[in-house]
């Protein structure tokens, strides 16, 4: 049987959990992860950078002088690549960087996301998070219960609240909050320790077995 430790806010351990061992236990598929990382990356790119070519720079009409007798090297335009101000060859024009993945590709790659933290023990568990304000220095003091303040974390809760969204404002670095329902298996590789909230591990686990329909977007 598959489990995991469950805590209290308090840092204390408070038995444990299962885990479904199709979501958690399942074998790793190291190359999904790595066109997943592609995807999802390449989905975050504008790709707007752009350099002209001699036919789009302005001027260089006329030729610079005359073919014979000056002694000087031969041009035809001030627009050659060689002169400055010039055209650039080979040079990075628009394009998307963006990829699909399916849907199925998308959730095997998640599934194998999560297998990989457990198989790393890097997955806890949360039983509640009750904040009495919203502010930072209450959050941080759970983290640091938990002993997480040196581990770059995700923390997948089954809804947002105000409290929480406000006190973890300061904190995206090295403690990022997502809703279950919008996790992928990027946002679980970047982060080191997964830490779920009880009453999200069931949406998080029907979502990776594509039991729960969710709208996703591109670029999340």
């Amino acid at each position: 049987m598959l489990t995991a430790i469950v805590y209290q806010q308090d840092g204390k351990t408070n038995g444990e959990v299962e885990l479904n061992p199709k979501v958690f236990g399942a074998r790793v598929n190291d190359r999904l992860l790595e066109l997943a990382l592609i995807a999802y990356a390449g989905n975050q790119r504008r790709g707007t950078h752009a350099t002209k070519t001699r036919g789009e720079v302005r001027g260089g009409g006329k030729k610079p002088w005359k073919q014979k007798g000056t002694g000087r090297a031969r041009h035809g335009s001030r627009r050659s690549p060689i002169w400055r101000g010039g055209g650039t060859v080979f040079g990075p024009h628009p394009r998307d960087y963006g990829s699909e993945m399916s849907a199925q590709m998308k959730r095997v790659a998640l599934i194998s996301a999560l297998s990989l933290k457990k198989k790393s023990d890097d997955v806890m568990v949360l039983e509640n998070l009750e904040l009495k304000q919203p502010k930072t220095k209450e959050l941080v003091n759970v983290i640091k219960a938990l002993k997480l303040e040196n581990a770059r974390t995700l923390f997948v809760v089954d809804s947002m609240n105000e409290a929480l969204s406000r006190a973890s404002r300061n904190l995206k670095k090295y403690f990022s909050i997502r809703r279950a329902s919008d996790v992928n298996s990027y946002h679980v590789q970047r982060r080191v320790k997964l830490l779920i909230d009880k009453q999200a591990l069931l949406t998080l686990e029907k979502r990776a077995l594509g039991e729960a329909v969710v709208a996703e977007e591109k670029t999340s």
